[in-house]
């Protein structure tokens, strides 16, 4: 017997007469820590941790695993050529989290940590390289 669902889609949610702008708010800028904390920061996240607050520590502790379970995901379908996990945005100056991650995902691959947001910034100047002829385009399929 096939059990039903409990998870819905985003197209569910439409028909169910839900706001679409609301949905769209959820799930870019207010999901996530916000959702919980009304805050991205992980930083202010392990204050919270720091001064007991234990629920904070549980939905950070399921964020780390979430994302491990995301590279080991990545991992099963890119094969046996991983050189380096890469963790980087705001998340990457938390220790706490990326101990976490690394616990979890280090057997694949050294994990590499990069802090900050420049993600967009090296994707600017990979696509610069390739325009100078400084390298060549790479193509993933």
């Amino acid at each position: 017997m096939q059990l039903p669902s409990l998870r819905l889609s985003y197209l569910d949610l439409i028909a169910q007469g839900m706001d679409e702008s609301f949905l769209a708010k959820r799930i870019v800028g207010n999901g996530g820590l916000v959702a919980y904390f009304g805050t991205n920061s992980v930083l202010d996240v392990e204050k919270r941790i720091d001064s007991g607050d234990a629920k904070a520590e549980l939905i950070l502790k399921a964020m780390a695993y979430q994302i491990s379970k995301w590279i080991g995901k990545m991992a099963s379908v890119l094969g046996r050529g991983i050189d380096a996990i890469v963790l980087t945005g705001g998340i990457a100056y938390s220790p706490r989290v990326v101990n976490w991650i690394k616990e979890r995902v280090s057997f694949i691959a050294p994990v590499m940590v990069y802090p900050g947001e420049d993600e967009m910034k090296a994707l600017a100047l990979g696509a610069l390289r390739v325009i100078r002829g400084e390298e060549k385009a790479k193509i993933y399929e």
